[in-house]
């Protein structure tokens, strides 16, 4: 699964390598994507790494391949353009959930123990951050047991920087909207009203800190007005 900015860069890349041979500069990739930074373009480069589209050729500036597209890029193109004239949002944790989530809300004093199907949205990033879709037609059953009052849904995760909170690649994880979460918390996150990550809650005065449980990744620092919590985590579910 592609972002809509990871599939207009690599479309952008692609486009531009077939044209000259030559990678486009990030400064080219900046304004290509309407960027306002070019660490944006570094994040986006990093995911379209590690998700297998492209490959960083060494010892060579701005050297760039791009080893496969998306298997529907009919289809994937429309919903970029769909996306792009909606003026995209990330639809993760949104108060519009209340009708998918008829029958979710469990009793705070343990339910009944029998099952109930809970919405699965997508993938969420555990590594470099991603925007998580929204997928209507995906829910799995959750023990009633698990979920306490308030709004419930399931996530995907893609990546490894939670692997020693026990949170590894390919896991569901199951969140409870919220707008607010206690330090130490691991939380779902949207960044700059972009980009989606399951990250451990810091915060420390006016900085809002997104820390990662894996030595391999740093412990990213924002503004407050950066980061809204959007759900926190409450149990983890993985098939063997």
């Amino acid at each position: 699964m592609l972002t809509r900015k990871q599939f207009e860069l690599l479309s952008f890349i692609n486009s531009r390598l077939r044209e000259s041979g030559v990678s486009p500069s990030f400064d080219e990739m900046k304004e290509a994507l309407k960027l306002r930074s070019k660490s944006g373009i570094h994040r986006l480069i990093t995911g379209l790494e590690e998700r297998g589209f492209i490959r960083r050729l060494p010892h060579r500036a701005r050297a760039l391949e791009v080893l496969r597209m998306p298997d529907d890029m009919a289809a994937d193109a429309q919903a970029a353009r769909a996306g792009s004239r909606r003026g995209f949002r990330p639809t993760v944790i949104k108060g519009d959930f209340r009708p998918a989530l008829s029958g979710v809300v469990a009793d705070s004093n343990g339910g009944s123990g029998e099952a109930v199907s809970v919405p699965l949205y997508g993938r969420i990033a555990a590594g470099t951050p991603i925007e998580a879709l929204r997928d209507h037609q995906r829910a799995i059953e959750v023990p009633s047991l698990l979920l306490g009052r308030g709004e419930h849904y399931a996530l995907e995760v893609a990546g490894d920087s939670m692997v020693e909170a026990g949170i590894v690649d390919g896991d569901t994880i199951i969140v409870q909207r919220c707008d607010n979460a206690e330090n130490g918390t691991i939380v779902v996150a949207l960044i700059d009203d972009t980009e989606v990550t399951l990250k451990r809650l810091r915060r420390k005065g006016a900085s809002v800190a997104l820390e990662p449980a894996n030595k391999g990744y740093e412990t990213r620092i924002f503004g407050p007005d950066r980061v809204q919590v959007q759900a926190r985590l409450i149990g983890l579910m993985r098939r063997y």
